[in-house]
């Protein structure tokens, strides 16, 4: 097994911070957090580098990212970065959201969930490594919707935000997308942005009013 970060530990103790929820026990994170660390344990054996990018944990090899572990509302998962190139010969790879074009994910509800499913996951992990060892890449479809520069930035940049807005409704992505669009200048289009990235890590529309959503 490879090395364990610390920084993965905090995580695991506290979340990942990036909504109001953070330390809190309604985190997603406490939710599955014995899921979680199965999860880590198998995908460290794989021989993936244990990174904390984006306030989760990342798996690299060679410094190329492979794959998050992570909490959502209703299951633990593994989220791949370019999942749409696995063959996924058992189709159990979930599209995030209808638009998603390269991130896919393996979800779980418990822990012995996980444990029959071990080799499998693991066989999907060893595949990914291989999509890295190739160079592939994953090809793009332009959307439909004019997305903002800064917003395109945001998705490039935060793999996890791609994620979290992908699995949005389409009329909560394009309510987004023109609220976004609407300011001239660039950094009232950043700052309406960052404003909204909790909402959107949260599942929620630009209207609608955050709430905690308890376990």
């Amino acid at each position: 097994m490879n090395e364990m970060n610390p920084k993965v530990d905090q995580y695991l103790a506290e979340g990942c911070g990036r909504c109001p929820l953070g330390g809190t026990p309604a985190c997603k994170v406490h939710t599955w957090p014995e899921e979680l660390r199965r999860l880590r344990s198998i995908v460290l054996d794989c021989g993936l580098t244990e990174e904390l990018k984006w306030g989760v944990p990342c798996y690299t090899y060679e410094g190329k990212n492979v794959l998050l572990v992570s909490a959502f509302k209703e299951f633990a998962a593994i989220s791949f970065f370019k999942g749409a190139l696995l063959d996924d010969p058992h189709q159990f790879l979930v599209k995030p959201g209808e638009n998603s074009q390269a991130s896919r994910y393996l979800k779980f509800t418990s822990v012995e969930e996980i444990d029959e499913q071990e080799s499998i996951l693991k066989a999907y992990v060893l595949e990914a490594v291989e999509v890295e060892k190739a160079g592939l890449k994953v090809e793009f479809r332009k959307n439909l919707e004019p997305i903002p520069e800064e917003l395109q930035q945001q998705l490039d940049d935060d793999p996890f935000f791609r994620t979290a807005f992908e699995e949005l409704t389409p009329g909560r992505q394009r309510g987004y997308i023109l609220y976004f669009s609407q300011p001239k200048q660039s950094k009232t289009r950043v700052a309406r942005i960052e404003r909204c990235v909790p909402k959107i890590l949260n599942g929620e529309g630009l209207h609608d009013k955050y709430h905690s959503k308890k376990q």
